[in-house]
């Protein structure tokens, strides 16, 4: 008798092959609505300033959907390949908070600006990373590994790493901003995780269009608080713009430079350096706008819309570039040597 079709399984297929296409259509798509919600932030802010007491919820509904692309092997992956999610979460939490406070001490900017580029280099890396990642053939399951791992730490480090560099700036209440990291980001990201596990079929059906929730989500948040700092990026922004753009691509390079020199793999690499150089800038913004003020909020704002861009853009060159022929991108630099030794004894 022929067995029945797996029914489960090409549900799961069909399913994933519909979230990846989403995916794609999101990162391409995201830019575009990102600098959209701020060109009309800017020219319109009256329209746009009501969004700034809904900020809390709409990062939670990017966290939620967030938890619900989590499984539980997701965090297995950490004790089966502890080296370079280590590697990747320490660089972000070393790199880019230094990177933060480098740039901003070197540029002429004012103590608001400064503490908002050095906040952006201390929040944990955002939900875009792993859809940069994906498209840029990297390791996805590295990539959401890195952010569900850096966004557990975050209610500790972030407003740690905030207070020691950016402290002489301006008064930073570390207490009140770990309580409200864990309501918007640890609590909803485990409601999405048990979700996924307990009712995953359900979940199924709906992750296809949570990147465009957050797409939509992300996009207001930039708008309330582009809208409410206006004034500041009028007067600022060839120089606020240079500085994140020196700090994003900085991230990038360190990165990857970083976890070259450890001897991951190409694929491992490439995730690292998207992770370190892809923060969650619109936790940084809530944070910013909730407990410090909105010229903090601002640079965040700036970095949430210029992040989707050049991680677009690097998966586009990482994707079209590939990886040098007949060699395994997922083989680290040890295991490529000790394959070419045993080829050259075999010869």
């Amino acid at each position: 008798m022929t067995p029945p079709p797996d029914t489960g399984a090409d549900t799961d297929a069909a399913s994933e092959k519909r979230q990846d296409r989403s995916a794609r259509i999101a990162v391409t798509v995201f830019p575009l609505i990102m600098f959209g919600a701020f060109l009309a932030a800017f020219f319109s802010p009256s329209t746009f300033v009501p969004l700034a007491g809904y900020m809390t919820p709409l990062l939670a509904i990017t966290m939620l959907g967030m938890g619900m692309t989590l499984s539980i092997p997701d965090f297995t992956m950490i004790a089966r390949h502890p080296k370079p999610v280590i590697l990747g979460v320490l660089s972000q939490y070393a790199v880019m908070p230094l990177v933060g406070w480098s740039v901003a001490n070197l540029l002429p900017l004012s103590p608001e600006l400064k503490v908002g580029i050095i906040l952006i280099g201390c929040v944990p890396g955002g939900t875009t990373s792993n859809v940069v990642s994906y498209l840029a053939k990297g390791n996805t399951a590295l990539s959401v590994s890195m952010t569900a791992f850096s966004t557990m730490l975050a209610p500790i480090i972030t407003p740690l790493l905030t207070l020691w560099l950016a402290g002489t700036y301006m008064q930073v209440p570390a207490g009140s901003m770990a309580l409200s990291i864990v309501q918007i980001v640890l609590l909803p990201v485990g409601a999405g995780l048990a979700c996924n596990v307990f009712f995953h079929r359900q979940v199924a059906r709906i992750q296809p269009a949570m990147p465009w929730v957050s797409v939509v989500a992300i996009a207001a948040v930039v708008a309330a608080v582009a809208s409410k700092s206006r004034p500041l990026i009028a007067t600022a922004g060839p120089l606020m713009f240079a500085a994140i753009a020196v700090e994003n691509a900085t991230g990038y390079a360190l990165g990857y430079a970083v976890a070259r020199a450890f001897g991951v793999s190409r694929a491992d690499r490439r995730t690292i350096g998207i992770e370190v150089g892809l923060q969650n800038a619109g936790l940084g913004s809530t944070l910013a706008l909730q407990y410090l003020s909105a010229a903090v909020a601002a640079p965040c704002a700036v970095a949430t819309f210029w992040h989707t861009i050049t991680g677009s853009l690097l998966a586009m060159y990482w994707r079209l570039r590939g990886f040098p022929a007949g060699e395994d991108p997922h083989a680290t630099v040890r295991e490529l040597r000790h394959r070419a030794e045993e080829s050259s004894a075999a010869r």
